[in-house]
């Protein structure tokens, strides 16, 4: 009965005449949050009349025209009463236009409950759980509980589940996969007293129970393989997915293991294992397209975290508060941005996974390198007598090439939106947030006069996206930058730059040489672009200087003025970036000359400087620069200069890394959440109605996260046993998953959810120890029958005098029927691969023509968590059965009944192939019709097939017969069958 419980109407119906027979949280709240709150609740901007019902304050006040909403006691003198009763369309509420209709029992609850004086109590689930005493003695605890609310409704509970049911239950809810034939044998067989305890305990040890829980978690982690949005690329996050295997599998206290999701780069001295955590909110969607603003996305994604954090952690609807404060819920406006703020000042890097492999690869690189640079000389052609000779005569030349350039440093740094930061090289790193049209005004002063150029170096760092020089980190080449223009002054005045040139030549020298031949005769054939320093000075936005990203990248520009410059007036230097993505420089230095033959020579800048002083010490370092750029040295030095580009690094993943305490990120609330309309700054925090952070650690996401596990919050050990409940029986204590605010359902048993979630707490915080106590409980080993009794009394199982009955997840059909075809790959971990479905899940109606390789091999047949997930176009036998795609957080999947369902059991190739492969096995093992229809139903089935379930399989295989269908193909007929039924794919 919906809100309005049969209890609650039972009293109505008789008057209320026991005693305080009202109950304001289970029978008063749900009627005011669903009928009254919207428009009489927090929200002052839509609050009607200044009447908030929310408080009992404001509601037994005195309204300005002297009428009292709420008299305690008095139901005739309260205007809240009168209203509600009234038949006048112009007073009636709620009015009419809302469309909201109050029941005749929620009237009378709420006259009865006024009657009583209106007493308000705080709502369950704001209130620190405690745990009762157990109803009963000498059972287990969760049965005590159960059997003590089935007494009162007069059920009794079902008889435990025959111990084929049984075994095939606790399988499929434990590790997500049916036990084989002989597995389900030798529990049936094993008469001892302790064999369920000890399967279920075998069953958690398995390295299958972390891949069947860890898939639950990314529904809530909103994982996929791909960004999203339009374009929808892919993207390394596969290392965070094995994670979560990896930790559940090890038991990781769930308060850990929260944590290190949230903040795992802020512990101290965080392992590469607690970055690779901190990818659970890295999983939000980015979009790529061409034309949007990087910084409106990034607050959407952050808008993302606020909502998930508060789904899978905390049970609110945080997202409703992004526009204005909650309708129903004590949760502010500005509560809202509060907890944004505690989750905002993160940045975005790609980590490179460090393991004792790449470490020794690293070094064995190294190692080599300093032996081909050892081994150069000897390789001149002529010897070392025709080297010295051409080493000198590159000295000569080049030194007239070169210019004595003096680093300067800003004596001020303003920028659109980047952080800048001078190092102590004399490079400036930049970082922070980009926009597709940011600025960089440096200042400089110096006491040098003619100067006649100034260079900009760039370099490689690995800090930046893709190691930089750039900022850019998606649309655009990552690591990448694009000076637009570039404008110089001095009090007041436009300098003139009369020429510029620059090193890269439209990158072009950093075709890759493995690819030499082939990119850069395609590279010729296309038409240059403006894309070098001179484009800088030509007064056009849409062209200027670009460098790519990557590693090792090393270029400079450098810029004639038309007259000389004196520095010790001042000088200002002006970038611009602006393309159609974010394209903003992230790692340079400036240096200026007063040499009037100043070139981008493309030497480095210590051979330059070597080479313009004439400084014979560094012959070492110009014999090296000589030899590694001569022409006839290009075949020798060749392995040299490609081991340089490329060294070891490890497995890329997505990961958090909290801002630098010098350039924290502000956080504005939103008018009405958007993007456009910031307006004051707030500071970090949760919200008000809850516990407040501790006041002795700084307001952030590593203590926002452990917040989250105070003894004092009352939402996170409910709402987490609320979930692995609900896997169980296929509903949760309190229903809705993600909502434990005033619109959802009380508990249908508050006491244990209560009794778990403390005593969830006492052990540790263990999900193993949870599931243990779950599936050793009477409740859950009982019988799924259904009862003529339990149909009228309680069709939905909510009182549980019934094993739970719902059908399988998706993942866990798929995988359930390669394990009965004896294919199932147990391999774990790695990349997503690429099982078989129809090519044109991908090809049609997504971004460009995706290619969906089907994987051979092993792969071919992996555990279901390791499919690659394409958000755009998510896996298509995944999708009939209501998996999810990975642009959201979903608590609970739906669980829809298609003929869609039928027909890919029966069509679709995977499962073709699982029938192929069964027949070929069962012919294999088996000699007659009986044993072989008996192993097929086995297989699929767990327990053995009854004689009327034998003679249909019979007949159905007599038919095939007669269609002239034989062999194999006849097998694989009857697997298909049987793959198809409902108890295939069903709990039970």
């Amino acid at each position: 009965m919906s809100l309005i419980t049969r209890q609650s109407l039972l009293f109505a119906l008789v008057g209320l005449s026991t005693a305080h027979a009202v109950d304001f949280n289970r029978d008063v709240r749900p009627v005011l949050a669903q009928h009254c709150f919207k428009c009489h609740g927090m929200d002052d901007h839509g609050r009607k009349g200044k009447l908030r019902l929310d408080l009992r304050d404001s509601a037994i006040g005195q309204g300005k025209s002297g009428e009292i909403a709420i008299a305690p006691g008095k139901p005739d003198a309260s205007e809240l009463i009168k209203r509600v009763f009234s038949i006048d369309e112009d007073e009636v509420m709620p009015p009419p236009h809302t469309k909201s209709f109050l029941p005749v029992s929620a009237k009378n609850i709420l006259k009865a409950w006024v009657a009583e004086g209106a007493p308000y109590e705080a709502h369950w689930a704001y209130v620190q759980p405690k745990q009762a005493p157990l109803p009963k003695a000498g059972i287990h605890p969760i049965d005590a509980f159960i059997q003590d609310r089935l007494k009162k409704e007069g059920l009794q509970p079902s008889p435990e589940a025959d111990r084929y049911a049984l075994v095939r239950r606790v399988y499929l809810d434990l590790i997500g996969l049916p036990p084989t034939p002989a597995e389900a044998d030798a529990f049936v067989n094993n008469k001892a007293p302790d064999a369920y305890d000890r399967l279920v305990d075998s069953l958690l040890a398995s390295k299958q129970y972390g891949e069947r829980w860890a898939r639950r978690w990314l529904d809530l982690a909103r994982y996929a393989d791909t960004n999203g949005f339009e374009k929808d690329r892919p993207r390394q996050i596969w290392p965070y997915r094995d994670w979560v295997v990896r930790a559940l599998n090890a038991d990781m206290p769930f308060d850990q293991f929260s944590i290190k999701q949230l903040a795992g780069d802020m512990l101290p001295k965080p392992t590469p294992e607690d970055l690779i955590a901190t990818g659970f909110h890295r999983n939000t969607m980015l979009n790529e397209e061409g034309g949007i603003d990087p910084n409106e996305y990034r607050f959407y994604a952050m808008v993302d975290r606020v909502s998930v954090t508060g789904t899978t952690w905390m049970g609110l609807t945080m997202n409703c508060c992004q526009c204005h404060t909650h309708k129903y819920d004590p949760i502010l406006h500005t509560d809202y941005y509060r907890t944004l703020a505690l989750l905002n000042n993160a940045s975005e890097p790609t980590y490179f996974i460090p393991t004792p492999e790449i470490e020794a690869e690293q070094k064995a690189q190294a190692e080599k390198i300093a032996q081909l640079e050892a081994e150069l000389p000897g390789k001149f052609p002529g010897g070392t007598a025709a080297m010295e000779s051409r080493f000198a005569g590159w000295i000569e030349g080049e030194s007239h090439r070169a210019s004595n350039w003096e680093i300067i440093r800003p004596t001020g740094m303003k920028t659109t939106m980047p952080h800048l930061e001078q190092q102590a090289d004399g490079f400036i790193l930049g970082s922070g947030d980009i926009t597709k049209s940011d600025v960089y005004d440096l200042s400089f002063k110096a006491p040098i006069k003619g100067v006649r150029a100034l260079r900009i170096e760039v370099t490689s760092h690995p800090s930046l996206p893709n190691d930089g020089p750039g900022l850019t980190n998606y649309e655009g080449p990552l690591g990448g930058f694009f000076i637009s223009e570039l404008q110089a002054s001095q009090n007041g005045q436009r300098v003139k730059i009369a020429r510029a040139e620059d090193t890269n030549d439209d990158e072009e020298d950093r075709i890759s040489d493995a690819t030499a031949p082939k990119a850069k005769a395609k590279a010729a054939a296309k038409p240059k672009k403006k894309n070098n320093a001179s484009a800088t000075i030509d007064g056009e936005m849409s062209s200027g200087w670009q460098v790519l990203g990557g590693y090792g990248v090393h270029h400079a520009a450098v810029f004639h003025f038309d007259q000389p410059v004196d520095l010790t007036n001042g000088f200002d230097l002006k970038m611009l970036f602006e393309k159609h993505f974010a394209c903003p420089l992230g790692h340079f230095r400036i240096s200026v000359t007063t040499s009037d033959h100043a070139e981008a020579t493309g030497l480095p800048a210590e051979v330059e400087e070597a080479l313009a002083s004439g400084d014979k010490s560094k012959r070492a370092m110009l014999l090296r620069s000589f030899l590694e750029s001569a022409p006839e040295m290009e075949k020798a030095a060749k392995p040299l200069l490609i081991a340089r580009k490329t060294p070891p690094r490890g497995q890329p993943t997505l990961v958090m890394h909290e801002r630098p305490a010098n350039n924290p990120r502000i956080t504005h609330r939103y008018h009405r959440g958007e993007f456009l309309q910031p307006k004051e700054e707030v500071t970090p925090g949760v919200p008000a109605f809850l516990p407040a952070l501790p006041k002795d650690a700084p307001a952030n996401r590593l203590t926002f996260a452990k917040w989250l596990f105070a003894p004092e919050n009352p939402l996170t050990a409910r709402v987490t046993v609320n979930r692995q409940w609900q896997a169980f029986f296929g509903r949760g204590i309190v229903k809705s998953l993600e909502d434990f605010g005033y619109q959802s359902d009380p508990p249908s048993h508050p006491e244990l959810l209560d009794w778990l979630a403390v005593e969830f707490v006492k052990q540790g915080w263990s999900v193993k120890k949870l599931h243990r106590l779950i599936v050793t409980s009477a409740t859950y080993k009982q019988s799924s029958r259904i009862t003529p009794e339990h149909a009228q009394k309680d069709t939905e199982n909510i009182l549980l005098a019934r094993g739970a009955r719902f059908r399988l997840d998706a993942e866990v059909i798929r995988d359930s029927a390669l394990k009965a075809a004896g294919v199932l790959s147990p391999k774990m971990g790695g990349p997503g691969v690429y099982p078989p479905q129809p090519a044109s899940v991908t090809s049609e109606g997504t971004y460009g023509k995706v290619e969906w390789k089907i994987s051979e091999g092993e792969d071919h047949f992996r555990r279901s968590l390791y499919t690659f997930t394409k958000r755009t176009a998510p896996f298509a036998m995944a999708t009939t059965f209501d998996a999810p795609t990975g642009e959201s957080c979903l608590a609970k999947r739906e669980v829809s009944n298609s003929p869609l369902q039928a027909l890919t059991l029966l069509n679709d190739q995977m499962f073709m192939e699982a029938a192929q492969a069964m027949a070929k096995q069962v012919i294999a093992e088996s000699q007659t019709d009986d044993e072989r229809l008996q192993n097929i139903f086995r297989r699929v089935a767990t327990r053995p097939a009854a004689p009327d379930e034998l003679a249909m399989l019979k007949a159905f295989l007599q038919k095939q017969r007669g269609r002239k269908v034989e062999g194999e193909a006849l097998w694989t007929d009857v697997s298909r069958a049987v793959l198809n039924l409902d108890e295939a794919i069903t709990h039970p």
